[in-house]
């Protein structure tokens, strides 16, 4: 099963926002190279918003390009078998966090959002990662900073897609 195949049958299998599923099921149809950045009509991306083993904070990383506190997350890359190893490659890369183990269920959320030319649109599918005990994260190159913060912090420090996926995932904790 190819990425695009799979990626497919996610957001088939996804029960959330119906409408926006279908703008990306629709996207993937009409664009065979739609999860890859190359596809200047915009591309799916793969996140993970990594939550602490005690489940009260989450780990954010403060984008080096967009100078925001986002959670983990990319582009597929050829090598991805699933868009949620693409999600899990993504988390552990940029939090250093290793043995990240993704929430059950699928996704958490969809999220599509502008971003500069060449490209238009980000199709983001957000999944969630727990974090091991004893997890330290080491920031990477795509990032200035990381820092834990308390679910009652991320509003103040984050945009609303992120305190949109940190509600939908205290949800399916």
């Amino acid at each position: 099963m190819s990425l695009h195949d799979d990626a497919v049958r996610v957001l088939k299998a996804y029960g959330g926002q119906p409408e926006l599923r279908g703008t990306y099921l629709s996207h993937l149809d009409t664009h065979p190279d739609g999860m890859w950045k190359a596809c200047t009509a915009g591309h799916l991306t793969a996140s993970a918003l990594v939550v602490d083993p005690e489940r009260g904070r989450v780990l954010l990383t403060l984008h080096r390009k967009l100078g925001m506190w986002l959670q983990m997350g990319g582009h597929c890359e050829p090598g991805d078998a699933t868009v949620a190893a693409a999600a899990l490659r993504e988390a552990e890369e940029e939090s250093g966090v290793a043995g990240l183990t993704l929430l059950p269920g699928g996704p958490v959320r969809l999220d599509r959002h502008p971003i500069p030319a060449p490209c238009h649109w980000h199709l983001d599918v957000q999944y969630a990662a727990l974090a091991p005990p004893g997890a330290v994260e080491t920031i990477s190159d795509e990032s200035l900073d990381l820092r834990w913060f308390a679910y009652d912090e991320v509003a103040e420090a984050a945009d609303a897609s992120v305190v949109r996926l940190l509600s939908e995932t205290r949800a399916r904790l």
